[in-house]
């Protein structure tokens, strides 16, 4: 049996994908541990005897790294990498190393968005592999921005020189021996990357800790239903958008009813639920969309490939960072329509709604998708790459 050290930030989106793939090789026999800046994140998604090395590093949301609600674009890019990845990866880097000194693991996994993991892996000589838990980096974003690009290539040398990696190596979000992409080509599109070192597993579908005490009586079987979510990175944005789509579904309560999660209180709605609107700071977000006939997002990487595993069609409303490419996959693929998060109305919302949940093509779509996704594998393909890489197979030997 193998030891895998998964070394992820401290967001929520991260950590459940990997959270999925660690629980079927820990039910296969091998051993899991962890490294992160959130400890107590980590053990609350991937379950409370989860053993993690602490890391030092910025939380979203709090100290220098609370983002501008307003920014957006490029400079949303630049405020993402200089205050939030590059000093996570730095400040993490000590950690990731005392945890492979203590647990001595044979492979390390390193989300995409936690570079310390490769970085020190490299350093020490391990396999690694990428955990990668948005596909906006599998086209070229940046092909029609050079600058940024450019930039970008100088802040990651720049990184690989601090925390001791070894020169001229590859880059730290994608692993030169097995990238897991959490997303298939039939929703990321024609340009979707392709060499040999990528495996397209599909979303990482397991189950999670329970949301409590949800209402699952009061879901209407006659009305079609819609789920609401801006995320758990997004709180201190949506107000004016949920507050749209209320509007917009109060118009449709004859024929829709609608649950919205709403972490940071946004709609200012406590007490008990009306007959057709439910807003809960938590939902158990997989067992929904197994109810559910279309979600509204923020074209956040994992609700929109959870929504497509289980053949729900989406409105999207992308607000920053791998949203707007995210958002494209979507509509490109067409299972979904698009809006603009800052500037939507209820009726534009509201027509959205409609088309997704009455025009066949979107859901037809949807399930396009949805077969694709399952035939990719998820988890279990994830964990047959990851034991094949631990026992030393080249890319070429693992297809």
């Amino acid at each position: 049996m193998s030891r895998f050290l998964f070394v992820v930030p401290p967001l929520v989106g991260h950590i459940n994908p990997a959270a999925g793939v660690a629980s079927e090789l820990a039910a296969r026999g091998h051993e899991m541990a962890w490294a992160c800046a959130d400890p107590a994140l980590v053990r609350r998604l991937a379950g409370a005897t989860a053993t993690v090395f602490p890391c030092a590093g910025p939380v979203p949301g709090e100290g220098d790294g609370v983002r501008p609600a307003e920014i957006r674009g490029p400079e949303a890019l630049k405020f993402l990498w200089e205050h939030f990845l590059v000093p996570l990866a730095e400040e993490m880097a000590p950690g990731v190393a005392a945890a492979v000194a203590e647990f001595r693991p044979d492979t390390v996994v390193a989300d995409q968005q936690a570079l310390a993991g490769g970085l020190v892996a490299e350093r020490l000589g391990l396999p690694w592999a990428t955990s990668a838990t948005t596909s906006a980096e599998f086209t070229d974003v940046l092909a029609g921005m050079p600058k940024v690009a450019r930039w970008l290539d100088g802040l990651l040398e720049g990184l690989r020189v601090r925390v001791g990696a070894p020169p001229d190596g590859p880059d730290p979000r994608f692993s030169p021996r097995l990238v897991l992409a959490f997303s298939a080509p039939e929703l990321v599109g024609p340009d979707a990357r392709g060499d040999d070192r990528i495996r397209w597993v599909g979303p990482s579908i397991a189950a999670r800790p329970a949301v409590p005490d949800f209402p699952w009586e009061w879901l209407d079987p006659a009305r079609a239903k819609v789920l609401v979510s801006l995320g758990t990175a997004n709180p201190d944005v949506g107000a004016r958008f949920l507050t749209e789509c209320v509007t917009a579904l109060r118009d449709r309560t004859d024929r829709v009813q609608a649950v919205i999660a709403d972490p940071g209180g946004a709609l200012n709605t406590p007490g008990a639920p009306d007959k057709d609107l439910l807003v809960l700071p938590s939902v158990p977000q997989l067992p929904l969309l197994e109810r559910v006939d279309a979600v509204v997002c923020h074209a956040g990487h994992n609700t929109v490939c959870e929504a497509l595993w289980h053949g729900v069609p989406l409105v999207v409303a992308p607000i920053r960072d791998d949203q707007p490419v995210v958002a494209a996959q979507v509509t490109g693929a067409g299972a979904g329509v698009r809006v603009r998060f800052g500037r939507v109305t209820a009726p534009r919302l509201g027509a959205a709604l409609d088309a997704v949940l009455h025009e066949p093509g979107y859901r037809t779509a949807a399930g396009r998708i949805r077969t694709a996704f399952r035939a990719a594998g998820g988890t279990r393909a994830a964990a047959d790459h990851l034991e094949r890489l631990a026992t030393g197979a080249s890319p070429e030997e693992d297809q």
